[in-house]
């Protein structure tokens, strides 16, 4: 495998520290992971989570800001996420028969993470 420029390892290890701590904060407040970083040919989520009935697809954005962070989910992020779950939803039937959300998980360093609970659906 290509070794990563190191601007790039980077920015995947600062992906994977947002989304641990984002994960850790969704499990304090009841959630059950169900899988990260699921991977498509279609895009990727970065936490698929569930709360009781209701099944998560969940983007961590990490910035040096909070509000920076949310500026940073945008349209074509959104559309990935969504294609990536409509892949999921086809590969795990089981889960077909419960509600469903997208939400945002915000990450920046000195704050805790701010979760936005449907911040945006799946016809956007």
């Amino acid at each position: 495998m290509r070794r990563l420029p190191a601007d790039r390892q980077k920015a995947f290890r600062l992906g994977l520290t947002a989304e641990s701590r984002a994960a850790a904060y969704l499990v304090a407040r009841g959630y059950r992971i169900l899988a990260r970083r699921y991977r498509t040919r279609a895009g990727e989520i970065d936490i698929v989570a569930m709360h009781g009935r209701l099944l998560v697809f969940c983007e961590v954005k990490a910035r040096a800001r909070l509000d920076d962070a949310a500026e940073a989910v945008g349209a074509r992020n959104r559309q990935r996420v969504v294609a990536a779950a409509q892949a999921w939803l086809a590969a795990n039937r089981a889960d077909m028969n419960v509600d469903i959300r997208f939400d945002v998980v915000l990450v920046a360093p000195g704050h805790a993470p701010r979760h936005l609970p449907g911040a945006f659906d799946a016809t956007e």
